[in-house]
């Protein structure tokens, strides 16, 4: 008989993962921010961000 005839699989989990509730996800940025550090450059980039996420949610 071969080596994998009667073993069981392992990762049974893997394919059907456990839903996380909302609030507990992140959504992946993980940045600082510091609105006292912060120079025009970085506001109009904050504000093109802010946009579009608007954007996307609509």
């Amino acid at each position: 008989m071969g080596r994998a005839h009667k073993q069981k699989s392992r990762g049974k989990n893997k394919a059907s993962l456990p839903q996380v509730p909302k609030n507990m996800k992140s959504d992946g940025i993980d940045v600082e921010f510091s609105r006292e550090l912060a120079d025009q450059d970085d506001l109009q980039a904050q504000a093109r961000a802010d946009a579009a996420d608007a954007r996307q949610r609509q």
